[in-house]
Parts: structure tokens; sequence; C-alpha cells
């Protein structure tokens, strides 16, 4: 199973859009409010260089925005 984290803020469209897309797939990943979890926004940066969310993070492999079709092939 693959390891997958998602970082979000609760306000972010496109982030809910990716979980809500998630979740239809039945697909499990931690959640990352990187509004309220100071250190979860710090290493999503330092990772990736990037401040806007949503970031999916898939065993290490970095997806930035809202990007079905990346995330499918990754999964795989």
């Amino acid at each position: 199973m693959k390891n997958i984290k998602v970082y979000s803020t609760p306000t972010c469209p496109y982030c809910n859009m990716l979980k809500e897309w998630l979740h239809s797939k039945k697909i499990k990943f931690e959640d990352l409010n990187v509004a309220v979890d100071q250190k979860a926004a710090e290493e999503i940066i330092k990772k990736t260089g990037q401040m806007g969310v949503p970031v999916t993070e898939i065993d290490g492999q970095f997806v930035i925005g809202y990007d079905p079709n990346t995330l499918e092939k990754l999964m795989k």
C-alpha cells in the first residue's frame, strides 16, 4: 500500500476536490492541515519549495495541485 500525504488547508477548493477524489477511489491518506500544523508547512516548503496547496506526497514523490492523471499513475 502506498504512503500518501495530502498537505492542504480547509479553505482551499482544490484541496477539497483532491480529498473528495481520493475518498471516491477509497484511497487512504494522511491529511496535513498546513494552516494549523506549522511543522507540516515547513516540511513541504523544504521538500518542494511550494508555499501553495494542495501538495500530495506519494511514497516520496510529489504532485503539485489537483492533478488526477498524475496521481493515478503514481498510485499504480
